[in-house]
C-alpha cells in the first residue's frame, strides 16, 4: 500500500513539474533569444527564425512558441487533475474536475441546447488556452492573444463551424439563410457572414493588447514623473522610480488577470451563441426523416 502511495505522490510530482516546466522554458526563451527593450517599446512578436515553404516563408515567432508552451502546460495540468480519479473516494482535486465539466455542460446546455453537448471538451479548451495565453503577461512572456493571427486562426476555426452546422441542414438551407428575411438582404447578410471570424478576432486581440499598451504607457509615464520629483534624491535612491511600486501592479491586475479571462470567456460564448444559432434542429430532423423515407422506398 505504501509503494502505491508513493508511486502515486511521484506521479503527481512529475506532472506537476511538466505542468510548470513550460512556463520556466518561456522565460529562459526570452532571457536567451529575445532582445531587451529599452524605454517604450510596444512590437509585436518577436520573430525567432523563418521555415522555407512551397507558399511563403513560415515565420516562428514568439506567439506560436507561447502557444505550444500553454498547449503543454494545460495538457499536464489536465493529466494532473485527472490522475487517480475513482468512483468510491474522492479527493480535493476529483471535486475540483468534476466541478469544472459540469459547470461547462450547463454552460454549454444552456446557450447550446442537448444537442451540442459535445461541444464541452471544446470550449473548455478555448476557455482555457485564451485565459492562460493572457495571463503570460504576468510572467513577462508575450501573450499570444495579442497577436492577431493566433487569434484570427480561432475566429477562422470557429467560422468554419459555423458553416459546417449550417450545411447538415443541406445546401438549400444553406443558401436560403442569406436571403433572410427577404432576398433584398442576401448581399449584407454575406457580407455579416464573412465578418463574423473578423469581428471576433479583433475584439479579442483588441481588447488584450489595448491593455499592454494602456499597461506600458502608464509605467513608462510613472518613471519620467518618478525621475523629475524625486530625481533630486542623492546617489541611488534617485534613480529608483518609485512613483512605479502598486499602482501597475494594480492595473495588471484588470488588464492581464480580469480583462483576459473575461476576453476567453466573452470568446467562447460568441462560439456558442454563433455555431448554435447556425444550426436548426427541426430542419436537420427533416432532413434525416426524408433521407429515412428515402431509404425505406428503396428498401
Amino acid at each position: 500500500m505504501q509503494t502505491k502511495d508513493r508511486r502515486f505522490r511521484a506521479v503527481d510530482v512529475v506532472l506537476l513539474t511538466l505542468t510548470v516546466l513550460p512556463f520556466l522554458a518561456g522565460i529562459l526563451i526570452k532571457l536567451f533569444f529575445v532582445p531587451p527593450s529599452t524605454g517604450i517599446d510596444i512590437t509585436g512578436a518577436y520573430v525567432f527564425f523563418t521555415l522555407p515553404t512551397p507558399l511563403q516563408p513560415l515565420p516562428i515567432t514568439e506567439s506560436q512558441v507561447n502557444s505550444w508552451l500553454v498547449v503543454l502546460a494545460l495538457l499536464f495540468l489536465s493529466l494532473y487533475m485527472t490522475h487517480g480519479i475513482r468512483a468510491g473516494r474522492k479527493t480535493k482535486r476529483q471535486v475540483i474536475a468534476e466541478w469544472i465539466v459540469e459547470k461547462t455542460e450547463d454552460l454549454v446546455k444552456g446557450n447550446m441546447g442537448d444537442y451540442f453537448l459535445g461541444f464541452a471538451p471544446f470550449v473548455a479548451a478555448i476557455m482555457a488556452i485564451s485565459a492562460f495565453s493572457s495571463l503570460l503577461s504576468l510572467l513577462g512572456l508575450f501573450p499570444p492573444t495579442s497577436d492577431l493571427n493566433v487569434v484570427g486562426g480561432w475566429a477562422i476555426l470557429v467560422f468554419f463551424l459555423i458553416t459546417w452546422y449550417k450545411l447538415k441542414c443541406g445546401p438549400v438551407y444553406y443558401l436560403k439563410s442569406f436571403c433572410e428575411p427577404v432576398a433584398f438582404f442576401a448581399p449584407i447578410n454575406i457580407v455579416s457572414e464573412l465578418a463574423t471570424p473578423v469581428a471576433m478576432s479583433f475584439r479579442h486581440y483588441g481588447n488584450v493588447l489595448s491593455g499592454i499598451v494602456i499597461s506600458v504607457l502608464v509605467s513608462a509615464g510613472l518613471s519620467g514623473l518618478s525621475n523629475l520629483l524625486l530625481g533630486w534624491l542623492p546617489g541611488v535612491l534617485g534613480e529608483i522610480p518609485f512613483l512605479r511600486i502598486g499602482l501597475p501592479a494594480v492595473l495588471s491586475v484588470y488588464f492581464d488577470l480580469f480583462s483576459g479571462c473575461l476576453q476567453a470567456f466573452i470568446f467562447a460564448m460568441l462560439t456558442m451563441l454563433y455555431v448554435a444559432g447556425a444550426f436548426s434542429p427541426e430542419e436537420y430532423q427533416k432532413r434525416k426523416d426524408k433521407a429515412a423515407a428515402r431509404r425505406a422506398r428503396r428498401a
